[in-house]
């Protein structure tokens, strides 16, 4: 069938890819991918966040980060405050304006992947995809 290594492999690139390609398809209302990934990621998380913890959970280093919610707050699309329990720390939230943009966002990346499976998979296919990411939850269970 296949050797894990080899799965693995393939595992991790497709995975990438489609990560990079629903980034791409997310760019929005002249935001970089970056900009809609961190709002993307406001919204979900759905409670003030800080920097740091944003740069952890898009995998980018600070200064990434940095330059990206600079240009959002510019944009207002982020609000930051300053953290009550560390006056040192930034808590970023999403505006009005940056709920909209990110819910945005998301529909297009709902949109195109929807739109790619419906139109390049057959329906025996799709099956064949549902089938593999029953497997693949099974892989990350905890």
């Amino acid at each position: 069938m296949g050797e894990p290594a080899a799965i693995n492999q393939r595992l991790r690139v497709l995975v990438g890819r489609l990560r990079r390609r629903l980034q791409d398809e997310s760019s929005v209302d002249d935001l970089t991918a970056p900009q809609a990934s961190a709002l993307a990621r406001l919204l979900l998380l759905d409670e003030p966040s800080t920097a740091s913890q944003l740069a952890g959970a898009e995998r980018v280093k600070p200064q990434s980060m940095a330059k990206t919610l600079t240009a959002l707050h510019e944009q207002g699309l982020i609000q930051r405050a300053a953290d009550p329990s560390d006056g040192r720390r930034q808590l970023i939230t999403l505006t009005p304006d940056g709920r909209d943009a990110a819910q945005g966002a998301r529909a297009t990346r709902i949109e195109w992947l929807t739109d790619a499976l419906t139109q390049r998979l057959s329906e025996s296919e799709r099956q064949v995809i549902a089938e593999a990411l029953t497997l693949l939850e099974r892989v990350v269970e905890e």
